[in-house]
């Protein structure tokens, strides 16, 4: 076997009929023993443990469950082991119940690529009674105008006014006590309410009193300096002056003309322009700007 120069070039196969030498010899990976080419595969050199690695899963027809055999167990006590443990009867038909479209007279199969939810309904159709008009949707569901509950604590409490009725059970008084909560918590929510109304109602009163106080004290600050009578504004003094005094010559004053200067700032009046800058100094920081 093999050459000079290669000495362990070769090997034979281990079939007892060929032991034939091949230079380039094949492994199972079962068994681990060497053959040649023409007995390289399981079958032709019949290898005992060619099924150590095959996966055989057989479907029960009880539950529609596929069960996997063990090589090195013997398969009746795999499927007692099944059967016993994992089998459920129930499943069967889940598995094996084909879901068809419900419109009536409709035998289409849904499956995944041919499934639509009506977003009204929220039933699977299959594409051809996907709309509404298709299938007679009866459209959303309307909202209970009223909770759940309350027509259940009515009708305890009608059950409970009926003469010959057995004393109440524990879910009636469940019920009642459920009622006097929501009723405690509504009243307190609207007390609270009417609260927060009250105080931003005062507020808003002291902000107007403040504002009439505010023009009050600017409606005493105008006055005539010959007649003393009070004005509102700047405007409506020199128009006074300009209506009254200036027509019986009494808008001289010592054999002056009466000049009224009014502040930028604030709209008040004065006669003497020095009076008016230190105003303007002392009051508003030192700018006449307006």
């Amino acid at each position: 076997m093999g050459t000079p120069e290669f000495p362990d070039l070769g090997k034979h196969c281990s079939v007892d009929e060929c032991k034939q030498i091949d230079f380039l010899p094949f492994t199972c990976d079962r068994c681990r023993l060497v053959f040649c080419l023409e007995h390289r595969s399981y079958i032709k050199h019949h290898c005992p443990k060619a099924d150590r690695n095959d996966v055989t899963v057989v479907i029960c027809p009880l539950c529609a469950k596929g069960v996997r055999l063990n090589p090195d167990e013997d398969a009746n006590i795999t499927w007692e082991t099944h059967v016993n443990t994992d089998c459920d009867p129930s499943n069967y038909e889940r598995v094996t119940k084909k879901k068809i479209c419900p419109v009536p007279r409709c035998k289409e199969i849904l499956t995944f690529s041919n499934t639509l939810k009506c977003r009204d309904c929220l039933v699977d159709h299959c594409l051809k009674h996907r709309f509404g008009a298709d299938h007679k949707c009866p459209g959303p569901k309307k909202p209970e105008s009223s909770f759940g509950f309350m027509s259940l604590l009515n009708r305890s409490k009608k059950e409970e006014q009926k003469p010959g009725r057995a004393p109440a059970t524990s879910s009636s008084k469940w019920a009642s006590s459920f009622l006097n909560a929501a009723s405690s918590v509504r009243a307190s929510a609207e007390a609270s309410v009417t609260k927060l109304s009250n105080e931003i109602s005062q507020k808003w009163q002291i902000a107007k009193d403040g504002v009439g106080q505010t023009s009050n004290s600017n409606d005493q600050m105008e006055v005539c300096p010959q007649c003393g009578a009070k004005f509102s504004s700047v405007t409506t003094l020199v128009d006074h002056v300009e209506k009254v005094h200036e027509k019986g010559g009494g808008n001289r004053l010592g054999g002056k003309k009466v000049t009224i200067d009014a502040c930028p700032k604030c709209s008040k009046g004065f006669r003497d322009p020095v009076a008016l800058v230190e105003h303007v100094e002392r009051e508003h920081g030192g700018t006449s700007r307006a």
